[in-house]
């Protein structure tokens, strides 16, 4: 390369790039590297879709085996003693309990009735033995409870004879208490405690007024 004047001059050499040697070691651990990264993201994905095929078919499962509740009806109700305005001795009551699923059983391990008068209990006695109920099936809950703790003359006892007088309509609420559990296939749930809340109306007579016959209960567990 030549200057204006004409002499020769030395041209600046242009860099290059400097050559990087990687050992043998050095490669398969890049190699070593790269393989564990893509097998963990393998299995990574591998085991994300498992656990979305599991969850999927526990929703399908669940909406087409989930448990209903039990449907308890209140049929009959009678006070004892209410008609003659005297003291009031026995109630006798008919009830049914309707497991309405198709393909779940249900164990009752105990079941036990009590008659309230506003807030306070005035009758309670066991009512069936432990019996396991099918699918579709409704069993017939009847009892007489002895009234125990109305006194003639009481307050309790005065509350409701004034209400018998005047209102012409004695309300008193049964309680069934059950422990139960589902079973599908042989599968068992865990135990329940299940209420069932019965309002009953009942007439100067002592006997359940038409507007409560057949009435459904509100059931809940706790």
């Amino acid at each position: 390369m030549y200057s204006p004047s004409g002499l020769p001059t030395r041209s600046t050499p242009v860099p290059r790039p400097i050559k990087r040697h990687h050992s043998a070691r050095q490669i398969a651990h890049r190699v070593h590297d790269s393989f564990t990264s893509r097998l963990c993201k393998l299995l990574c994905a591998i085991f994300l879709t498992l656990v979305l095929v599991v969850g999927l078919i526990s929703f399908i499962l669940w909406l087409s085996l989930r448990p209903h509740r039990p449907r308890f009806h209140i049929h009959e109700f009678v006070v004892v003693g209410l008609g003659q305005g005297s003291d009031i001795t026995q109630i006798q009551f008919n009830a049914s309990a309707r497991n309405a699923n198709h393909n779940i059983g249900v164990h009752y391990d105990s079941m036990d009735g009590s008659v309230f008068y506003k807030d306070q209990s005035i009758g309670s006695k066991p009512l069936l033995f432990p019996f396991y109920q099918g699918p579709k099936n409704t069993t017939a809950v009847g009892d007489t409870i002895t009234v125990t703790t109305l006194k003639e003359n009481g307050q309790r006892w005065t509350e409701i004879m004034n209400e018998r007088r005047i209102a012409g309509v004695v309300v008193f609420r049964l309680e069934i208490i059950s422990i139960i559990r589902f079973q599908i296939s042989k599968w068992h749930s865990r135990p329940h405690r299940m209420h069932a809340n019965c309002e009953v109306s009942v007439g100067p007579d002592g006997v359940m007024l038409p507007i409560s016959k057949d009435k459904r209960c509100p059931v809940y567990f706790t």
